[in-house]
């Protein structure tokens, strides 16, 4: 499996893009192709393989491959980050 790599991006900017949280939205029920994906939404195959890397920059998905194909999921440990990060700040802000 590719993708393990320690995240580059900011996970927070990623998710700031609508077509991206459509993404994640779509992976959130399960891993699917590079294919797949780019039919559920308006925008072209090589702009969802954009959105994808950047994705996978943030820690946010992983990619797997199968054959000729791309599969993508979302990353547990990119979950469980921002989760922490929320509760951290949620947290603090709640406790003052």
């Amino acid at each position: 499996m590719t993708g393990a790599a320690v995240p580059s991006g900011d996970p927070f900017s990623a998710l700031g893009d609508p077509h991206r949280r459509q993404i994640v939205e779509l992976l959130g029920a399960g891993a699917r192709p590079v294919r797949d994906i780019a039919e559920a939404l308006p925008i072209s195959r090589p702009a969802v393989s954009r959105h994808l890397r950047l994705l996978k920059d943030a820690g946010l998905v992983v990619e797997e491959a199968r054959g000729t194909q791309r599969i993508y999921r979302l990353h547990d440990e990119g979950v469980a980050a921002v989760r922490a990060y929320l509760t951290q700040v949620w947290g603090d802000a709640a406790a003052s």
